[in-house]
C-alpha cells in the first residue's frame, strides 16, 4: 500500500458533485481554495515576534516552509501521494512548493506594504486567472477581470496593510497588476507562475516604490 495524505479523493469527488460535476471539478476547485488560503499567512505581520514562545514567528514560517520542503523530498523518494497535484508535476518540483517559497519570501524578504501587495495579488488572482482561461462561458473576461482584481488588492495592500500614500499606492498598484499578469501567462518547466507573479511584481515595487520614490521599506 502506498503512502498517501489524502483519503482516495472522496472529498474531492463529493466537492465536484456539489457544482454538477466529478471528481476532476472538486480537483480543479479545492486547488483553488487551497491557494486562495494562502493569504492567511499575511496574518504574519499581526502576530508578535514572540508569540510562539519557543521560536521566533520568522523561524516559524521557515520551518512550516521546511515542512513542504521534506514532503516534496519524500513524493521524489519514496512516492508519497498528495492530493491535487497534476500530472505534469509528477517528474518535477510540485507547484505548492513554488508557491510556498514565494509566500516565504514575500513576507521575509520585501517590505510589509510590497508583501500584502503580492501575497494578495498571487494568492487570489492566480486561481482567478486559471478559472477564467478554463471557462467556455467568460473567456472575454481574461485578462481584463484579473488585472483590474490584481489592481484593486495591490493598492489595499500598499495603502491600506502597508500605510504607503495614497497617489503612490495607486500608480503602483496598476504597474504590479500588468506585471502580475503578464508574469503568470507563461507557463515554464522550471519555473512556476506563483513565484513569478509573486517575486517578478515584488521586485518592480521596492526598485521603483523604495529605491526611486523613497517610499518607507
Amino acid at each position: 500500500m502506498s503512502l498517501r495524505l489524502h483519503r482516495g479523493g472522496r472529498f474531492r469527488r463529493w466537492l465536484g458533485a456539489c457544482f454538477g460535476g466529478d471528481e476532476a471539478l472538486g480537483d480543479r476547485l479545492w486547488r483553488r481554495i487551497l491557494h486562495a488560503i494562502g493569504a492567511s499567512s499575511l496574518l504574519y505581520f499581526a502576530v508578535p515576534t514572540d508569540f510562539f514562545v519557543v521560536l521566533p514567528k520568522s523561524a516559524v514560517l521557515l520551518l512550516a516552509l521546511t515542512v513542504v520542503l521534506v514532503l516534496e523530498v519524500l513524493r521524489h523518494a519514496v512516492g508519497l501521494e498528495l492530493p491535487t497535484l497534476r500530472p505534469y508535476e509528477k517528474r518535477r518540483i510540485g507547484s505548492y512548493v513554488f508557491y510556498a517559497i514565494a509566500l516565504t519570501g514575500a513576507i521575509l524578504l520585501f517590505p510589509r506594504p510590497i508583501a500584502f501587495a503580492v501575497v494578495l495579488g498571487t494568492s487570489l488572482v492566480d486561481p482567478l486567472a486559471g478559472e477564467l482561461r478554463a471557462s467556455r462561458r467568460y473567456p472575454r473576461l481574461y485578462p481584463g477581470l484579473p488585472l483590474v482584481t490584481y489592481a484593486l488588492l495591490a493598492f489595499a495592500g500598499l495603502a491600506v496593510g502597508g500605510g504607503w500614500p495614497i497617489g503612490a499606492s495607486a500608480g503602483l498598484a496598476v504597474l504590479a497588476a500588468a506585471v502580475g499578469i503578464a508574469v503568470e501567462r507563461p507557463k515554464l518547466p522550471w519555473v512556476d507562475d506563483d513565484l513569478a507573479m509573486t517575486f517578478v511584481p515584488a521586485l518592480v515595487l521596492y526598485a521603483i516604490g523604495v529605491v526611486a520614490l523613497g517610499l518607507p521599506a
